[in-house]
């Protein structure tokens, strides 16, 4: 297990940066709703082996998905049956992160949630339901998106969340929709430099149950990281870092970089510190038996890439371009490749 995190963590974190002000997020998950029925024998198959592929094989778990298509399965039929105005697809995101998923006051649209991520979820719910309107959106922290997968509280989490080792073995994954690497993000006035030295005996805040810690710890472990850096500090939400950043609690938060940015925007006391220093892709998440689905919006991911005018590059446009700068390698994803079952 030792083993496997640590090539996890040398994959990517996940985690998400945070607005400037402490939101209380909405993570009550009254629904338990079965998403998928028994499946056909080739989906079992399929299931399975993906399973050992993923365990085998996991230098690339961005690579660990089902091809497309746009055939309904038993999932989606469950999503298309809900009764009355339960028929949404339902969606855990985040309410604090700054144009990826976040309210804004004054925005004019009484405080409806807008971004990057609420682009796309708008756009999986156009292509299966018909509407893009027909959502329900569940707030939830970093440390209870897993779980809200796997007891069937969301059909899916669309929430920038990193595809790695460990969490393929929990739950399926998209392919990737979104490429970043993990930053530095500390006050402009402080001696630290970025991912090195400079980090000794300060102390780091992260997310618990992202990637960021374990890939700190491993570091530590290791050696890479300064024997004297704290990494104790950990929080539910990353929205928490920024907040004990502010109050002089930590010296340090490490996040995703491309997340990282829109929070320094947000904040001109603080700034990316050095370059990112991993490369990790965002998918979206589902319950690992979930097959026709996760085929499903991989179809969509391959349209949405397509579709210049309203797709991904014109969501990039209007939400990402002012912090992250014209679309490049650094943030689209390469072409996806997906898993061979046969």
């Amino acid at each position: 297990m030792r083993a496997r995190r640590l090539r996890a963590s040398l994959k990517g974190w996940g985690g998400v940066a945070a607005m400037a002000v402490v939101c209380a997020l909405v993570a009550v998950f009254a629904l338990c709703l079965p998403l998928s029925g028994p499946r056909s024998v080739d989906d079992q198959a399929v299931a399975q082996s993906a399973t050992i592929k993923a365990e085998e094989d996991c230098e690339d778990p961005e690579k660990q998905t089902l091809s497309p298509s746009s055939a309904d399965g038993d999932t989606i039929q469950k999503i298309k049956n809900r009764q009355g105005g339960k028929r949404k697809l339902i969606v855990g995101v985040d309410q604090n992160s700054y144009r990826w998923g976040y309210r804004d006051p004054n925005s004019g649209k009484r405080g409806e949630l807008e971004g990057f991520d609420i682009d796309l979820v708008h756009r999986i719910a156009e292509d299966i339901l018909g509407d893009r309107n027909a959502v329900q959106f569940k707030a939830i922290p970093t440390n209870e998106r897993i779980p809200a997968i796997r007891d069937g509280s969301v059909d899916m989490v669309v929430r920038t969340m990193t595809i790695n080792c460990e969490r393929i073995d929990e739950v399926a994954f998209s392919a990737p929709y979104f490429k970043t690497g993990q930053q530095v993000l500390a006050p402009k006035s402080s001696p630290i430099k970025g991912y090195d030295g400079t980090l000794a005996g300060k102390r780091i805040c992260t997310a618990a149950g992202s990637t960021a810690y374990s890939t700190l710890e491993a570091d530590k472990e290791s050696g890479k990281l300064p024997a004297t850096t704290d990494i104790s500090k950990t929080v539910p939400n990353q929205l928490d870092c920024l907040v004990r950043l502010q109050l002089g609690e930590a010296d340090a938060v490490v996040t995703d970089g491309a997340l990282a940015a829109s929070q320094a925007a947000q904040d001109p006391t603080v700034e990316l510190k050095g370059d990112a220093f991993t490369a990790e892709y965002y998918g979206v998440a589902m319950k690992k038996d979930a097959n026709d689905l996760v085929r499903r919006v991989n179809q969509i991911l391959v349209d949405y890439r397509k579709d210049t005018a309203n797709g991904w590059q014109a969501s990039y446009g209007k939400w990402l371009s002012a912090t992250l700068g014209k679309i490049s390698e650094k943030s689209e994803p390469p072409p996806p490749q997906y898993l061979r079952t046969t």
